[in-house]
């Protein structure tokens, strides 16, 4: 009964070393994670940093932008494909954070077209609309830029109008209340 104990036991032990050695992998990926920042390219993602951070250090800045925020809060936001590393120091000059950036393209409903060797992106959302992305045509990307910047001046253009038009209408309405009858 004392030798069936035993095995038994034994064979337990076996299984959650076994089991131990399958998860290990896994745990160990989870750990390594917190030692990595996710983003996508044109998108910002926030980090929290220790206290006394005094300046941050980007590896590459054609890949990531960092900027600290108040309150300990970092910024980071995906401009290349690429990975680099954020190094961030005291005043002393000791670092109180060193992780890698990994920059990936966008995950949401991205259409990618090929016309000969030009390529194009859309994001379909429902409706498909022109998506300025890294690796597309010069003549697309220069377009889709024209286009949007267009719209902008635009934009800015009627608001710039509409406060005049605001300005001059409450200056008249002022001018012809204190003119004398």
């Amino acid at each position: 009964m004392f030798l069936l104990a035993a095995r038994g036991r034994r064979a337990f032990l076996a299984r959650v070393v076994v089991t131990g050695l399958i998860l290990a992998p896994a745990s160990l990926r989870a750990a390594g994670g917190e030692m990595q920042i996710d983003v996508a390219v044109d998108q910002a993602t926030l980090v929290k940093l220790p206290e006394r951070i005094a300046t941050l250090v980007v590896g590459n800045p054609l890949i990531a932008d960092v900027t600290l925020q108040p309150g300990g809060m970092m910024v980071v936001t995906g401009k290349g494909y690429g990975a680099t590393n954020v190094i961030a120091l005291d005043r002393s000059g000791q670092v109180l954070f060193d992780r890698r950036i990994l920059v990936a393209g966008p995950a949401d409903n991205l259409v990618t077209v090929y016309r000969g060797v030009e390529r194009e992106s859309y994001s379909c959302n429902p409706v498909c609309q022109r998506r300025v992305t890294l690796g597309d045509g010069g003549t697309y990307f220069s377009a889709a830029l024209d286009q949007a910047g267009s719209f902008a001046n635009t934009a800015a253009g009627n608001a710039v109008a509409s406060a005049a038009n605001a300005s001059a209408a409450g200056n008249s309405s002022s001018s012809s209340s204190s003119s004398p009858r």
